[in-house]
């Protein structure tokens, strides 16, 4: 069931690192994405795959962590990513396709999951500078990274609290709690009937 598929789909940031996610996996997610929407059929997306520890170790130190946990600075040795998809904006045929973004990165997240991987989409990339490590092109804009591999951590789904704090957090066990607003929320027009 697709909401069961949503529900263990969570941001993953930390990952029993020696479990290795091999490359046809990866192909596999990428696959996936040539389906779906894009606007104007436009397709401007394109993907950089990496399951090696030196490809990672230079993709990781390239983002940045959860920036609600202002004390963590992304997982330890051990507990890192060991895959990465890079959504890279080719920008010979289009430069705003944040909404094709979107779409690819949460169809691939939703494969990842179906796999029994998890993930976290990483926005905060220092895109310039790891272009030019690992020799992608100037037309090609690294927009996100999909940190990738077998969860090792627990994340739980809370209700928001009444204070309206969006803030994630980990307990003292390091279980990932998130706040999430309540469906009563998200409908703007309650009515009930035509309309």
């Amino acid at each position: 069931m697709l909401k069961d598929l949503v529900l263990q789909n969570r941001s993953y940031r930390r990952f029993y690192q020696e479990k290795n996610v091999d490359r046809e996996s990866l192909v596999e997610l990428v696959e996936l994405t040539r389906f779906c929407p894009s606007g104007r059929n436009a397709q401007p997306l394109k993907y950089f795959i990496s399951n090696s520890e030196p490809t990672n170790s230079h993709i990781f130190s390239n983002l940045a962590w959860a920036a609600y946990l202002k004390e963590w600075n992304g997982p330890e040795e051990g507990e890192r990513p060991s895959a990465y998809i890079l959504i890279l904006e080719d920008q010979t045929i289009a430069t705003s396709s944040q909404r094709d973004q979107g779409i690819m990165a949460q169809t691939i997240m939703l494969g990842a999951a179906e796999k029994g991987l998890g993930g976290c989409i990483i926005a905060s990339v220092k895109g310039h500078e790891l272009a030019k490590i690992l020799g992608i092109p100037d037309h090609l804009k690294i927009v996100l990274a999909l940190a990738l591999g077998y969860p090792k951590e627990h994340v739980v789904i809370e209700p928001m609290p009444q204070n309206g704090n969006i803030e994630y957090w980990r307990d003292d066990k390091g279980v990932h709690h998130v706040p999430k607003r309540d469906l009563s929320e998200l409908i703007w027009n309650k009515t009930v009937g035509k309309g």
